[in-house]
């Protein structure tokens, strides 16, 4: 994370802040998410018959390639000077585009899109993402995410 005080936010905005390191999304972290949100569709699971669908093998669910956009923002998003702590504030916007094969690796860009101070000590601050598959021509999802930096006051 870089840090920047409030008033440097503004200098920022649409400008590409960041881009992460790559992450695997191999066939035991699927079957981990599949076990934790009791989401065990075949197409995430069954290698054999998940081979017969249009994806020719298994495929990460949405829903965790959206959860790894924290590990994916430590590097690539800013900090507030001063910051005690940043609070998930919501998405304004999420559209998956394209699965995740298994073993395929994804990463993310992260575009300030816009920073508002909602009081002396609190900073809603919007960004552009998108997850990157690796050899892919379309991104696997696009989305607004919103984060709350509160700072010392």
């Amino acid at each position: 994370m870089k840090t920047i005080s409030p008033a440097g936010l503004q200098d920022h905005i649409g400008r590409k802040i960041g881009t992460s390191e790559w992450i695997v999304v191999d066939q035991k972290r699927i079957n981990t998410f599949a076990d934790v949100t009791e989401d065990w569709q075949f197409i995430h699971l069954d290698e054999e018959k998940a081979k017969q669908t249009p994806f020719g093998g298994t495929i990460a669910h949405g829903f965790l390639t959206l959860s790894l956009l924290p590990r994916m923002a430590e590097a690539a998003t800013l900090v507030l000077e001063g910051c005690e702590m940043g609070i998930n504030y919501g998405f304004e916007k999420i559209r998956f585009l394209q699965p995740v094969p298994s073993g395929a690796r994804v990463r993310g860009h992260f575009t300030l899109k816009g920073a508002q101070a909602k009081t002396a000590t609190q900073y809603l601050i919007t960004y552009a993402i998108e997850v990157e598959i690796e050899g892919a021509d379309k991104p696997a999802l696009i989305a607004e995410w919103l984060a709350m930096q509160v700072v010392a006051g």
